[in-house]
């Protein structure tokens, strides 16, 4: 969501910020709705709704016949990852690993508990196409000072990474990239990663004509 820049009464700094917030506004948005979708707890076998019941009836179709379902699978279906963020917050709060479901359910928000490697998590934020403003950069690059390793990495398919989050940091870094207009949500798990092309689509045609 970009905002207007048409009127004189804010600061470029003032845009900035506003731009990024309308921006966050619109990603939680998005992820509430997603997580409406999910079965209410504690109700018995309800008759799947929403844009995942084609999937939920072929699941309990699998299981009436006597098969199990894969541990991803079962995550989802006992609570939605958008619907535990309350959660994230308070194993923040704790600086507390997270369970393996939710080590699951965290690669919605594009985060990825890395261990044994490392106590800590790798953040991955999704760029359409990589393309971003260079004040976004800066940012990016803050809050991989501020909250991660003080580096990112770029992806093949042009997205940042940041590494070596602990716990405590993990709703930090992701207010923080809404913050700035950019969004980690849907780079893991079973989401599409991004989506790619040349960063100059659109832009390289009028350089030249110019």
């Amino acid at each position: 969501m970009k905002l207007e820049t048409t009127t004189a009464d804010f600061s470029d700094e003032q845009k900035r910020y506003l731009e990024g917030f309308m921006s966050g506004l619109q990603v939680g948005r998005v992820g509430r709705l997603a997580g409406s979708a999910a079965a209410p707890a504690g109700k018995a076998d309800p008759e799947p709704i929403g844009p995942d019941a084609a999937g939920f009836k072929a699941q309990d179709k699998t299981i009436a016949s006597g098969k199990k379902l894969a541990d991803q699978e079962k995550f989802k279906r006992e609570e939605h990852p958008f619907d535990a963020y309350s959660r994230l917050k308070e194993q923040a709060l704790t600086n507390a690993p997270p369970t393996p479901a939710d080590n699951f359910r965290w690669r919605y928000y594009g985060l990825f508990y890395v261990a044994p490697n490392q106590t800590s998590y790798m953040c991955r934020l999704r760029i359409p196409n990589g393309i971003l403003k260079h004040w976004q950069f800066a940012g990016v690059a803050d809050l991989a000072e501020r909250f991660g390793g003080g580096y990112s990495h770029i992806t093949t398919r042009a997205n940042i990474q940041i590494r070596e989050i602990p716990p405590k940091h993990s709703v930090g870094l992701l207010e923080g990239i809404q913050d700035i207009g950019l969004c980690s949500r849907g780079s893991g798990a079973d989401n599409i990663r991004n989506v790619t092309g040349t960063p100059t689509a659109g832009i390289e045609g009028s350089i030249r004509r110019n």
